[in-house]
């Protein structure tokens, strides 16, 4: 069997690697929600609506 000892340094960067990946896209999609939420507001002031939007007419 192999020693854990040996590949240690190399589980401990993949758990590292993986977690920067991870935090990375998290903030990515965040960053991203608050772009899309800007231009929505930036269609919404300027009179243009979506088309699923309810009309009570």
């Amino acid at each position: 069997m192999i020693a854990e000892g040996a590949h240690a340094g190399f589980i401990a960067f993949s758990y590292l690697g993986v977690g920067i990946m991870t935090l990375g896209t998290i903030g990515y999609v965040l960053w991203d929600a608050r772009r899309i939420k800007a231009r929505l507001a930036a269609l919404d002031k300027a009179g243009i609506r979506r088309r699923s939007e309810r009309r009570d007419s």
